[in-house]
């Protein structure tokens, strides 16, 4: 089965909260490639590709976040495969 491949808009409490390395951290423990960055607008944005089992676990998870995150809304869109190798984070946008 091919990966499939979204992009996630979190928003919230989501930065200054180890939001990214937790994010990492769980998308390379769901088998997912990809990256996450902070936006300029307060927010995470990530790209996770993969099995589609492991992105619906990771929309789930995003919903909770770290402990001292407060995620008011995770906005998923489709999105293209970008060759990412491994999951990273990546520099603020």
């Amino acid at each position: 089965m091919a990966d499939a491949a979204e992009r996630l808009a979190i928003s919230g409490r989501v930065q200054g909260v180890w939001y990214r390395a937790w994010t990492v951290e769980n998308a390379r423990a769901l088998g997912l490639r990809g990256w996450v960055r902070n936006r300029a607008d307060g927010s995470v944005e990530a790209l996770v590709i993969g099995a589609p089992a492991a992105i619906e676990e990771m929309a789930r998870r995003c919903h909770a976040g770290p402990p001292k995150a407060r995620v008011a809304a995770v906005v998923r869109t489709p999105a293209g495969d970008d060759g990412s190798t491994g999951f990273e984070q990546v520099a603020t946008v």
